[in-house]
């Protein structure tokens, strides 16, 4: 609680002080956890490697028991498996695992895109429209993981404009699988890039123009193909 005299005007050099103090860093742990997964989402650390925690701690400049806890919440959101005094292996994306997201996506998306071309929101096209402009200028500029980003926000936004939080909610756990499989085909895939954008363009004409039959078509015929895409490259 502050004191009485914290009630009265600072002095200016004090001002000066506070308005030139650096923003707080996030706490060591905090570092290394959004160090490694960024790497695991871009493939910069891809599946089968294993990380060790001296390399770890190098990389982000600090001790190694801020890199512990980082691997301990990894591990629990199945990016990584944790081997004893050996270190981290960053799991492979498994033919299941592609499975099970491809048909999450396909119930949750499927079922969002026909309400939003039945009765789109207010502005849901405009911001489909922009995020369909950053993929582009993304593309166009080599930017492959700010493409998949931009991709899977896509996507998103048309979730988001159910109104459905619990829907939402469970899409947004997808997110890190969605990331990782399309930085993934991208790489391996380079013509899909153009490809993709233009399946997006075609489902925002579809509900641009209210058709939910031929929006949900579109959007099937999209997801479907990173199944058969993203296991080719990683089984």
């Amino acid at each position: 609680m502050p004191s009485p005299s914290a009630l009265t005007p600072p002095a200016p050099t004090s001002g000066a002080a506070s308005a030139s103090a650096p923003a707080k860093r996030p706490p060591a742990p905090d570092r290394v956890y959004a160090h490694i997964k960024q790497a695991v989402l871009e493939r910069r650390y891809e599946g089968g490697m294993l990380l060790t925690e001296g390399e770890l701690a190098a990389a982000v400049g600090v001790s190694r028991t801020p890199v512990r806890e980082a691997l301990l919440r990894l591990e629990a959101e199945g990016l990584i498996r944790l081997y004893p005094k050996k270190g981290a292996l960053v799991l492979p994306v498994s033919a299941q695992e592609i499975s099970d997201v491809v048909e999450t996506r396909l119930l949750v998306e499927e079922h969002s895109v026909r309400k939003a071309a039945a009765a789109p929101p207010a502005g849901l096209t405009d911001r489909l429209e922009e995020l369909l402009a950053r993929q582009r200028a993304e593309a166009a500029s080599g930017r492959l993981a700010e493409v998949a980003v931009h991709d899977r926000c896509f996507h998103a936004e048309i979730v988001r404009a159910t109104g459905n939080d619990i829907l939402v909610r469970l899409y947004d756990q997808l997110r890190d699988r969605q990331l990782r499989m399309g930085v993934a085909v991208m790489h391996s895939h380079p013509d899909r890039v153009a490809k993709s954008i233009t399946e997006h363009a075609r489902i925002l004409d579809a509900i641009r123009s209210g058709d939910a039959d031929a929006a949900a078509d579109s959007v099937r015929q999209h997801v479907s193909r990173v199944r058969h895409l993203v296991r080719g490259d990683l089984t």
